[in-house]
């Protein structure tokens, strides 16, 4: 999936979406993890690419939380 496609649909997600979401990526970022620290196959970019896009939803989460504040 394409970056911005990604971030659009990150974006249409509700807040308790996003929390789910960050749960996930934050699991799999562990697993990612502990493969590599085994040694079993190449997730160097894979774990990149999940830490992220797990940056982009805490960002949202604050900006959701920052605009709710406001209103």
């Amino acid at each position: 999936m394409k970056r911005k496609e990604q971030l659009d649909q990150l974006k249409d997600m509700s807040v308790e979406e996003l929390n789910e979401q960050a749960e996930a990526l934050k699991e799999s970022l562990f697993r990612l993890k502990f493969r590599r620290a085994l040694g079993v196959g190449e997730t160097l970019n894979d774990i990149r690419r999940e830490k992220k896009t797990l940056a982009r939803v805490y960002t949202l989460l604050s900006k959701k939380g920052s605009d709710a504040e406001a209103a």
